[in-house]
């Protein structure tokens, strides 16, 4: 009720797959959730100064995504601040592990990494574009870095981040799943983006790079190629669209929860993957990109459904 109030509604645009303004910046819950949970977790596990530039990265991103979601700041301004968050997150992760196996001398691996992660931010915000789908995103995620680190017998400090996350992107399914009540906003989805694209780099570091990128490869994928296709197509890719899969999958049957199904069941095949390849080798990971591209035609279908 606080977000009618103040008029922070998500009115439709050429993005959007609503009809009628809904209330976003719903992240804050997810936020006023986390937060608490993690600093009074860190405290309890002397693990607070550890998670300190982590801490500080996010809380920037909440400040300047919240700001955006009250008076649409500019472009420079938001990627100056996501610059600098990602640059806390590169100071925290263990300064003498690779990200890339050591395939990239340290130095260019932490660049690497770098706008690996700021892409992962941005494309979890352009992601966000149907009823649900970043909460259970969130939530498979977390929940497969808490599956894999406890298989693997390796629980690093991050498993508190991990768990507050998972429990907190449940909770807001309740508020999201179609027909959706609230949105996230940006201050939902980019500091998300940001803690996810954290664990993967956690993950990486550990030693389990394949599985980093096997769990978020619909995303990725469904993000990068939407991209590519609008650069080759000569549109402003910068612009507000509505061209991602999903996004035209639902648009065509008017169903979201009808697109998230075959996603979250897609999700849940990657995770089976991920944990299988701790066992088989990492030969099993080659399943994944088939299995993504399946779900990449089958939305192609679901969008040339006529209603």
């Amino acid at each position: 009720m606080r977000l009618l109030s103040a008029a922070i509604l998500d009115n439709p645009n050429e993005r959007s797959l609503h009809s009628a303004p809904v209330p976003r910046g719903g992240g804050i819950a997810i936020w006023l959730t986390v937060f608490p949970i993690w600093i009074i977790c860190d405290l309890i596990a002397g693990l607070f100064f550890t998670h300190i530039f982590l801490m500080i990265g996010t809380g920037a991103l909440i400040l300047i995504s919240w700001l955006d979601d009250k008076k649409s700041l500019s472009a420079r301004q938001r990627i100056m601040v996501h610059m600098l968050a990602v640059v806390c997150g590169l100071i925290a992760l263990p300064q003498d592990h690779s990200v890339f196996q050591g395939f990239f001398p340290l130095w260019l691996d932490r660049i690497v990494a770098g706008i690996a992660w700021l892409w992962f931010i941005n494309l979890t915000n352009f992601m966000d574009g149907i009823d649900g789908i970043s909460g259970a995103q969130t939530a498979h995620v977390s929940l497969g870095f808490i599956l894999i680190t406890l298989l693997a017998s390796t629980i690093p400090p991050d498993f508190i981040i991990a768990a507050a996350m998972a429990g907190a992107a449940f909770g807001f399914l309740i508020w999201n799943w179609h027909p959706a009540k609230l949105f996230l906003g940006d201050v939902g989805s980019i500091p998300l983006g940001y803690l996810l694209g954290y664990l993967m780099m956690v993950l990486a570091i550990s030693g389990y790079l394949g599985i980093a990128l096997t769990l978020p490869l619909y995303y990725v994928a469904d993000a990068s190629i939407t991209l590519i296709r609008r650069i080759i197509e000569k549109k402003k890719f910068w612009q507000a669209h509505r061209e991602h899969f999903y996004q035209q999958a639902a648009l065509a049957i008017g169903n979201h929860a009808a697109v998230m199904r075959p996603i979250i069941i897609t999700n849940l095949g990657l995770l089976i993957i991920a944990i299988a390849s701790l066992y088989l080798g990492e030969w099993a990971l080659l399943a994944a990109p088939l299995l993504v591209l399946g779900l990449l035609c089958y939305l192609k279908r679901l969008s040339k459904t006529e209603r």
